[in-house]
């Protein structure tokens, strides 16, 4: 969750003013690395909420970060790199303060070094013949993992590693063939048409076969690798010092900036079209419909393209072989402009296709609901929220407060008696979309206290005196559910305002970030990216911090997130859990949450698919925390078909069906008849729903509320 924070200059204190000219303009990357690295380092100084020192015990942790980060599965450097590396552990507080790039550029030409030999390494590996008959194992945690000693320990660890590829290929190729037996058995016993592709292959085909897809995969990953710039992987050591002030400060390249704001604000300005690499080459995705992509109706889904011409002045730039981000951010640019694409056609036919960039709106970002028939014969409405999306340069842009709005309107036009907002997986947004949309559902008062690292706290209000819905509302969350998720459904379960349904706890983010941009303390217009910075502490209107603690849901339900290491607590820099005081506020009394959890309890004790739900979800997580694997085929067969009886077990919970019938409002059902990408994603979200054991009890729930206001 972060803010709209605008610095004033009372922030910025004098030593950071100083900081105005400190800088002229780089003449080159180096230059431009090391005003960067002296431009984190007082930022962090000065504007983080608990500064640390920079110190031998911070350049430690720092270290080892860093290499969790680039080698965390120890497959690319030797010990001898590690024990170079060593020297400056504890010197890294001091690079980062002098701009000093010495360890940085040692490690990055040294990764690249190694990925060159790996790569070479690994084509003499396929060059020779894979036996699967050794009785080998291979290291799973990377705890346990050691660094390779020599060349031929590392030689002996990417073996390993592509011989567990090539078995999981081959594995997927058994299990694919057996699905295709059942469903060719299936046909011909009711003598239906028969037009299931079935090709059996021998042991030895399955191992060709999948040899040369996993070299395939190891060759495009090393490609892809060697296309990467440096500059790129600077973000990543930059990152290894914000993030160990506490994992939500990080260090924005301007690229990775213009990528998070898309996604913020919900809109690109483009044409519309998804980019896809493959083997080296980049092809046309599924078209928005209405994008200019799909008004051209001269490009098709899988059209290659070869070049693109970002301003009509300008050559066209030959796009083959290069990262899909790249040739995304030629394709993007200004709203109204023109911009060329070259593809080849399906049919071999060159074209070039030149449209007008507009403004796509990215739907999954934004809030939607949908009619539940319940079993019981009432209607309900589901909303679902996946982020707190905020368009703060635009009056005009899509907000989730408005578009919640929207969806109540028109839930409450269709007759409905309670609503359930889901929450599920969203990482939060914008703090001020909470306190509106807080406002839909009850009148003014506080919804969060804020505190900076002085220790000042503020008090934030809804000043919404006019609720649009004041029936049952229950709020769904789980371990995903995380900031600003967490300040609405801790502020709606103080004031007793509604039901929180789901995981045991949310993911406890309890810290407010703004975004600083670098260049504002440098006396130049080029661009050095952004500092997401944690600025303030949020804490619940009772005074308790969400921090690693989260919400408690008021009705509990396990889920396959439960039993994984999940959320704010697990991570080593994160802020500490506290409290202060209580705010004022005036509890609402409609709500008998004992009554309704003790009949939630009891129908999900006799619920057999919930249980089998948790028993599934433990068992994965018992795979996901083995340590070792055999690589041995005939061992793995075994294993694997020890997993499948146990698969077998879990197979009806994708048969499930919660026995809710949903229903689409008459705007979309006229749209599907329209837009095929539109109608797809319906169908897929609703069979999703229909699946879904935790809204039907959640539709339980607000069936069996009672809520006075």
């Amino acid at each position: 969750m972060w803010k709209n924070f605008k610095l004033n200059k009372f922030l910025l204190l004098i030593p950071l003013t100083s900081l105005m000219f400190c800088f002229n303009s780089p003449k080159n990357d180096d230059e431009k690395m090391q005003t960067i690295m002296v431009s984190v380092k007082n930022t962090l100084s000065y504007l983080h909420y608990s500064p640390k020192a920079f110190n031998d015990a911070y350049s430690k942790d720092v270290y080892k970060h860093y290499f969790e980060m680039i080698d965390p599965a120890k497959r690319y450097f030797l010990q001898s790199d590690m024990d170079e590396f060593s020297k400056h552990e504890t010197k890294l507080d001091d690079y980062i303060t002098q701009g000093d790039l010495t360890f940085y550029k040692l490690t990055i030409d040294r990764l690249y070094q190694r990925v060159d030999e790996i790569d070479k390494m690994t084509q003499d590996i396929f060059s020779k013949p894979i036996n699967l008959e050794e009785d080998e194992s291979l290291i799973l945690e990377p705890k346990l993992k050691k660094t390779p000693v020599n060349k031929q320990d590392q030689y002996n660890e990417w073996k390993k590693f592509i011989k567990y590829n090539i078995l999981q290929e081959i594995e997927s190729m058994n299990s694919k063939e057996e699905t295709q037996k059942e469903k060719k058995d299936s046909v011909q016993k009711f003598k239906l048409k028969d037009t299931i592709k079935l090709e059996v292959l021998s042991p030895q085909q399955k191992l060709t076969k999948a040899t040369d897809e996993v070299k395939d995969l190891v060759k495009e990953t090393f490609t892809r690798f060697k296309k990467r710039k440096k500059m790129d992987w600077f973000t990543v050591y930059m990152n290894a010092y914000t993030e160990v002030f506490d994992p939500h400060t990080n260090y924005y390249s301007p690229k990775d900036k213009e990528d998070f704001d898309t996604q913020f604000k919900g809109k690109v300005i483009g044409i519309g079209a998804l980019i896809q690499e493959k083997k080296g080459n980049l092809y046309l995705g599924a078209l928005t419909i209405g994008a200019p992509a799909w008004k051209s109706k001269q490009l098709s889904e899988g059209d290659k393209i070869l070049k693109v011409r970002s301003k009509p002045k300008e050559d066209a730039v030959n796009v083959v072989g290069m990262l899909s981000d790249e040739a995304v951010r030629l394709i993007r640019g200004e709203k109204g402009t023109p911009v060329t694409l070259t593809v080849q056609k399906k049919d071999g036919t060159i074209r070039d296709v030149t449209m007008i960039r507009e403004e796509v709106a990215i739907e999954d970002t934004f809030a939607k609901s949908i009619i539940v028939n319940s079993p019981n014969g009432k209607k309900y409405g589901f909303i679902n929220l996946p982020s707190f999306n905020a368009d703060f340069e635009d009056e005009k842009g899509r907000n989730a407060s408005d578009d919640i709005k929207n969806e109540i309107v028109k839930l409450k036009a269709q007759g409905i008696e309670g609503i359930v907002l889901d929450l599920r997986n969203n990482g939060g947004g914008s703090l001020t979309e909470v306190g509106d949309i807080m406002g839909l559902f009850m009148n003014a008062g506080p919804y969060v206290q804020v505190k900076d690292g002085n220790g000042k706290i503020q008090t934030l209000k809804n000043k919404q005196e006019t609720p649009i819905w004041t029936g049952p509302l229950v709020i769904m969350q789980n371990e995903l559910s995380a900031s600003a998720s967490e300040i609405l459904a801790g502020a709606m379960q103080d004031y007793g305002r509604a039901i929180i349904v789901g995981s045991p706890q949310s993911f406890g983010k309890g810290t407010v970030q703004t975004f600083v941009d670098l260049n504002r303390f440098l006396n130049t217009e080029d661009d050095f990216g952004s500092l997401k910075l944690t600025i303030q502490k949020f804490y619940r209107i009772t005074g308790e911090s969400n921090q690693r603690k989260g919400i408690v849901s008021d009705i509990q339900m396990k889920d396959f997130f439960t039993y994984a290491e999940i959320g704010e607590r697990y991570d080593e820099f994160a802020l500490a859990w506290d409290k202060i005081p209580s705010a004022n506020f005036q509890k609402l009394n409609g709500l008998d949450v004992k009554t309704l959890e003790k009949a939630s309890n009891e129908r999900m004790a006799k619920n057999s698919n919930y249980q089998l739900l948790l028993e599934s979800a433990q068992w994965r997580e018992k795979l996901n925390k083995e340590e070792t694997i055999t690589l041995n085929i005939n061992k793995f067969n075994e294993l694997m078909k020890q997993r499948k009886a146990q698969i077998e077990k879990f197979k009806k919970l994708s048969k499930f069906d919660n026995g809710l019938k949903f229903a689409m409002y008459p705007s979309e059902i006229e749209r599907e008849k329209k837009d095929e990408v539109f109608k797809k994603k319906s169908e897929f979200w609703i069979k999703n729903l229909q699946k879904d054991s935790y809204l039907q009890e959640a539709m339980n729930i607000v069936a069996d509320m009672k809520f006075k206001q």
